[in-house]
């Protein structure tokens, strides 16, 4: 009997290579089908990380609360204070004055000087200067050399405008609104609802001028002060 290089027949030989071809057979088949369970595997694996990152992303009912809390006062503060400052329009505002006297200044801040302010101008005539509180007021130049008794704040009781005195109409006329005032500084047309405010004048004994709060009944309209 003819044998091969292996000690097999032809025979034998052919047994052989029927079994290996089974074995790459069994093999590729084995492959196949383990490749889909690895897939099928990992995309169940990914499913479950994805729904674990949403479930991290989603907040829990405290941190809603909190987000919510911060939110409401994001949008409610600046709506707040912007009714507040709308709000603020229709209120007058206050004339300076609580408390003593205080000395009228020029623009340069200097102490105004009763007899230097007068000696230049006639009765009637008048000046801007500083004084209760900062605010600006109209000083005036009464009968027979002497300051008025009064002077003027010249804080529109509409807005808040600088009033100036109009000479040639002897009157106080907003620039800003139209609002208008007597020589006085009682209103006499809107919008504005108020009078202006007023101050005591003295002169002291070193001939400087101050400005006292004016917290009895304005003599212009026989009613108390708005402004005390």
């Amino acid at each position: 009997e003819e044998r091969t290089g292996l000690g097999f027949g032809k025979e034998g030989r052919g047994i052989v290579v029927r079994a290996r071809m089974a074995f790459v057979g069994t093999s590729s088949f084995l492959g196949a089908s383990a490749a889909p369970a690895s897939g099928a595997a990992c995309k169940t694996r990914n499913a479950s990380i994805t729904m674990a990152a949403a479930d991290a992303m989603v907040p829990d009912m405290a941190k809603r609360r909190t987000m919510n809390l911060l939110l409401a006062g994001a949008v409610g503060a600046p709506a707040t204070i912007g009714l507040g400052l709308y709000a603020g329009f229709f209120v007058p505002p206050k004339a300076g004055g609580a408390g003593g006297g205080l000395a009228a200044k020029d623009a340069l801040g200097n102490d105004i000087k009763a007899t230097k302010f007068l000696e230049k101008r006639r009765a009637g005539e008048r000046e801007l200067v500083q004084g209760l509180k900062g605010d600006a007021y109209w000083l005036i130049a009464g009968d027979n050399k002497q300051i008025e008794s009064f002077a003027i704040n010249a804080t529109c009781t509409h807005l808040g405008c600088v009033v100036p005195w109009n000479l040639a109409e002897k009157k106080y006329k907003c620039p800003c609104h139209g609002s208008q005032y007597d020589q006085n500084g009682k209103v006499t047309r809107g919008p504005a609802p108020l009078s202006l405010a007023i101050a005591h004048t003295e002169v002291d004994a070193s001939d400087t001028v101050v400005l006292k709060p004016w917290t009895e009944t304005d003599f212009r309209t026989g009613t108390a002060p708005w402004w005390k």
